[in-house]
């Protein structure tokens, strides 16, 4: 007896991938495996495209998250925003005290000479500090001021406030849904950074 097959039309290039994915929740698993290798790469096709799609929506979702967050806190806050470059460093410096220049380039996957160019913009207002380190004096260590301090905890205490006034506005299956998915995400950010190291 031949074997169960799609239309012959959805054969050529996987043309018809609606027909196709249709048609295996119809055959037994073993045929859909190496036994046929045109299948095989069709199906592979269509699982990587629908992979793309997929992670191409979440990064989508993740980044408009995260702009609409920083636009609704710079609408909010009495203090002028920085640029995203010099807020990424201001808080680099503040997770790291003492790290050098070098180190933050590399950390923000920056040349060294525009973190440069941002630390001496930082520190012209009095937000980084920026001196020579103990164990070699060669070497310039940031460190960021008290009030640098203060404007990080204000702006962190403002996105967390409008944050859990937009939750607040969610159906408790859309809160729920989103607690579950933070495990996830962070795994996801660990990934995606693992990556780019070994890249």
């Amino acid at each position: 007896m031949a074997k169960p097959g799609p239309d012959n039309s959805t054969r050529p290039g996987c043309r018809r991938q609606g027909s196709w994915l249709a048609w295996l929740r119809l055959v037994p698993v073993p045929w859909t495996s190496s036994a046929n290798p045109h299948l095989g790469g069709c199906l592979s096709r269509i699982v990587s495209s629908v992979k793309d799609s997929s992670a191409a929506d979440l990064l989508g979702a993740i980044g408009l998250v995260r702009r609409t967050a920083r636009r609704a806190a710079r609408q909010a806050s009495q203090q002028e925003p920085l640029p995203p470059a010099q807020s990424e460093l201001l808080r680099l410096a503040a997770r790291s005290p003492g790290i050098t220049v070098a180190d933050a380039a590399q950390e923000l996957r920056l040349a060294p000479n525009t973190v440069s160019t941002l630390v001496g913009k930082l520190t012209s207002v009095g937000l980084l500090r920026r001196t020579r380190g103990v164990a070699d004096g060669r070497i310039a260590v940031l460190s960021v001021t008290d009030k640098a301090r203060q404007r990080l905890t204000e702006w962190q205490d403002l996105r967390a406030e409008l944050a859990g006034q937009a939750l607040a506005r969610l159906s408790p299956a859309d809160r729920r849904a989103l607690a579950t998915a933070v495990p996830a995400l962070l795994r996801l950010a660990a990934g995606l950074e693992s990556d780019d190291r070994a890249a």
